[in-house]
């Protein structure tokens, strides 16, 4: 019998399979729901994908009802380390509810937490995770432009390095003149510019930028790009990342 364990160590013996699964983080909603819908049960309110997701909201990543949860009388609340408080998951392991926390840095580090937790779970692993595996896993490609990444604005911060974003750019053939900053650096457009990018990528999540509120804080040349395509890991991952378009129109 295989024994589980979560990205940090953490040991799951729960139900196999996981009939009743509650999730704190968006892109493994969607991962989630993609592989088996009518098990999940609760998700944030950031849980947008699938659109037609139908399950108990349970606020936010930062601030999740942890009665509502308990509520739901889950097999497993999966959570991320970067996404999620350290703290809430200990409460929910204090009362007895079981949690999955993952660790995610790279596309990697993504496809293989992925098919831990799958396997977890005792689903069956999909298809589109082995052709995510096929598409992004290999050798990285010739560098055709350096980016940088804001994230957000007053203050501004940037994609770093050791991030899934970074590493993801990297994957596109794009260079994140950040990736040698830990994390998400607080910076000035002017520092940005300093690193003198090709491109600004300005990203509809976590921050809203938009053609209106962004673009002008630059002179490098700035693209309006889906944050969901750049910052999510699953079946997303398969949708297709072109050259960002020049209209101010983000990609999807």
């Amino acid at each position: 019998m295989t024994t589980w364990a979560d990205d940090l160590g953490h040991p799951y013996a729960g139900p196999s399979p996981a009939t009743r699964v509650v999730s704190l983080v968006p892109s493994l909603t969607e991962t989630l729901a993609a592989v088996r819908p009518e098990a999940v049960v609760g998700a944030t309110q950031w849980c947008t994908h699938p659109a037609d997701l139908d399950v108990v909201r349970v606020r936010g990543t930062k601030n999740p009802d942890l009665a509502a949860i308990r509520d739901l009388a889950p097999d497993i609340v999966v959570a991320n380390k970067e996404e999620n408080r350290e703290l809430d998951v200990t409460r929910l392991r204090d009362s007895g509810v079981r949690v999955w926390v993952t660790e995610i840095d790279t596309v990697p580090d993504a496809t293989a937490s992925i098919g831990r937790l799958l396997g977890a779970l005792g689903w069956a692993r999909p298809a589109w995770l082995d052709e995510v595996e096929e598409r992004w896993c290999g050798p990285l490609p010739p560098v055709t432009a350096r980016v940088a990444v804001p994230i957000w604005r007053d203050p501004w911060m940037v994609v770093g390095g050791d991030t899934f974003t970074s590493d993801l750019l990297r994957r596109m053939g794009w260079e994140n003149v950040f990736a040698d900053v830990a994390r998400y650096p607080t910076l000035t457009p002017a520092d940005i510019e300093a690193r003198r990018p090709d491109l600004v990528l300005l990203p509809d999540e976590p921050y809203v930028f938009s053609a209106d509120d962004g673009p002008e804080a630059f002179a490098t040349p700035t693209r309006l790009v889906s944050g969901r395509l750049l910052t999510w890991y699953g079946p997303s991952l398969l949708e297709q990342i072109d050259t960002p378009r020049t209209d101010g129109t983000p990609d999807r």
